[in-house]
């Protein structure tokens, strides 16, 4: 079962994430096998991280809170809330496979929020600019509960428009980054 996991910091806690950095990587490395896509969100300056984005592939619901809420930033007090959603690869491969690589243009997050008839299950035709996309989803998978996406876009409106529009209670769009161990 594949599973979302967005833990958003909290404000003022850049000095203990940094701190926690080493604790962190090494808590992801026992995931490496079933890791997705990973990587951190930041404000608009670029530089400032808001989050951290985890999708991995886990037993079931159980071991997914486990996975967000063992996380050392979490443990410590760096992030204010976590996402986590059950979620499914549409496009059916890692972040490690996306033809643009982990650097060059911008990258985003895209989160839409939503209930109801759902949205957005096939993969939009511009695949090649998609790094993850899949359905938000309830614990059991059988309700629909929005759609995120990694995307490589112009800026935040082109990576917002892989999203139908006016079909989510609410769109959020983040910069972020491939992450992981530096090489």
């Amino acid at each position: 079962m594949e599973f979302f996991c967005y833990h958003r910091d909290r404000p003022g806690s850049v000095t203990l994430r940094d701190e926690l950095l080493e604790d962190h990587w090494s808590y992801m490395d026992g995931y490496a096998k079933e890791m997705i896509a990973r990587g951190p969100t930041f404000a608009d300056d670029s530089e400032t991280p808001t989050g951290s984005v985890h999708i991995v592939d886990l037993p079931d619901p159980a071991a997914a809170r486990a996975f967000a809420f063992d996380e050392p930033n979490y443990q410590a007090g760096v992030y204010r809330d976590v996402l986590l959603r059950r979620w499914r690869n549409t496009l059916g491969r890692t972040m490690w496979d996306f033809p643009g690589g982990p650097a060059g243009g911008n990258r985003y997050l895209v989160i839409g929020l939503g209930s109801g008839q759902a949205v957005d299950l096939a993969v939009p035709s511009d695949r090649d600019e998609l790094i993850a996309y899949g359905p938000l989803l309830s614990d059991n998978g059988t309700a629909w509960l929005g759609t995120a996406a990694l995307v490589r876009a112009s800026d935040p409106d082109a990576a917002r428009a892989v999203l139908t529009p006016d079909r989510y209670a609410d769109v959020e769009v983040h910069d972020w980054q491939f992450g992981g161990r530096r090489s």
